[in-house]
């Protein structure tokens, strides 16, 4: 059970990312059409009050007492599945990508009429991330409980399952979870740098106050929200998190405490000795090492650039061995298809591809090719194989 709803939430989660990373029709393929269907599941996913524009009509309100039972608000956000749970980590992760998506795509997806769409799927995240997170220091990270929600299946309007509410605090850390959340916090502000900017500042507010509590009171979210375990457990634990929401505060803000967090702690959290083959919501290793080489291409990386060279490194490994080109590569159907694990597989594809996209570009931006163990990849080369996972 637990498996196939995590099948259902994440493949068309990652599948809606890389669409938006891609021209909207090629080859006789309508991705336009898939942009459109990929942004509409979320609005199938929400929970709480719904908007008036609402184009999922057989959805209505629901989960309107979360939160109450301590004393918080929190009704909203999104629901994980075919279940009712809502969990704070692949949430907030989904926010961070959808956010990504828009930051490098975003007039992509305003040519085929679906920007405001993205943003207002951002924005139903965030709002909710804002009110699980009530005080610096404490961060709601599950509403519900997957054990119990698991054994009764009901439309959210009906429930009648526990909505117990989970949290993390300074006596009960989860690092992973706060990185997560600070990092979608910091992605959503650029996102909304232009149209809102007192909200952008709010996220950013909480995005800084959140690193700062999951980089002072460490462990692993799971240790302390313990239900979450059989379902999204934090194997990859806290450290490529940390990274995650300092390379995306600095993305945010060009504030240097964030880049030379990057440059002293790229060893020891591990940025800069993770060679990675997957790229999901509880591994960000490669998400970080693509972002820091990116800064260093930009010339961002000033006396730390010897330190984001080893970055690069990484980031460099992970695509070659996407393509098949490197020392170590990740495993292929018959078919060309990249094959990391024999359940829940495209979530993998699928991430892999738009990190693979978003790397051509920024190759391209300043003029490299990628250097493999198995000979160079132009730009072109690294879109053609991205392309190959989704036709």
């Amino acid at each position: 059970m637990e498996k196939l709803v995590r099948l259902i939430t994440m493949a068309p989660l990652f599948l809606q990312m890389l669409l938006v990373s891609f021209p909207f029709a090629f080859a006789g393929h309508d991705y336009g059409q898939a942009l459109t269907k990929g942004i509409l599941f979320f609005e199938a996913q929400r929970s709480g009050y719904l908007p008036s524009n609402q184009r999922v009509k057989w959805r209505a309100d629901s989960g309107l007492h979360d939160g109450k039972a301590s004393g918080v608000d929190l009704v909203g956000g999104y629901y994980d599945a075919g279940d009712n749970v809502k969990f704070g980590l692949p949430m907030a992760f989904t926010i961070t990508m959808m956010s990504w998506s828009i930051v490098e795509y975003g007039k992509q997806m305003a040519a085929n009429g679906e920007l405001g769409h993205a943003m207002e799927a951002v924005k139903w995240g965030t709002d909710y991330l804002i009110k699980a997170h009530p005080h610096p220091y404490v961060l709601y990270g599950e509403v519900g409980d997957g054990n119990t929600d698991h054994f009764c299946w009901q439309r959210p309007e009906d429930m009648t399952t526990d909505r117990r509410a989970y949290k993390i605090d300074p006596s009960n850390p989860g690092s992973d979870l706060a990185g997560e959340t600070a990092a979608a916090m910091a992605a959503a502000s650029i996102v909304f740098r232009r149209s809102n900017p007192s909200y952008a500042n709010e996220l950013l507010t909480h995005a800084q106050q959140l690193f700062e509590f999951g980089d002072k009171y460490r462990g692993k979210y799971d240790s302390s929200i313990t239900v979450a375990q059989k379902y999204y457990r934090s194997y990859s634990g806290y450290a490529d998190e940390l990274l995650w929401a300092a390379a995306w505060l600095y993305q945010a803000t060009n504030n240097q405490h964030y880049l030379s967090y990057l440059g002293n702690n790229g060893q020891s959290l591990g940025g800069t000795g993770w060679s990675m083959t997957e790229f999901g919501w509880d591994a960000k290793y490669a998400g970080v090492q693509v972002l820091v080489a990116k800064m260093l291409m930009q010339g961002k990386g000033g006396r730390y650039a010897s330190v984001f060279q080893q970055y690069q490194q990484k980031a460099e490994f992970f695509m070659c061995s996407c393509l098949g080109k490197g020392t170590k590569n990740i495993q292929k159907t018959p078919g060309g298809l990249l094959y990391r694990q024999p359940w829940n597989n495209m979530q993998f594809v699928t991430s892999a591809s738009f990190l693979v996209t978003v790397y051509s570009d920024y190759l391209a931006s300043a003029g490299k090719n990628l250097n493999c163990a198995a000979g160079s990849v132009s730009p072109s080369g690294l879109i053609s194989f991205a392309k190959s996972q989704v036709i």
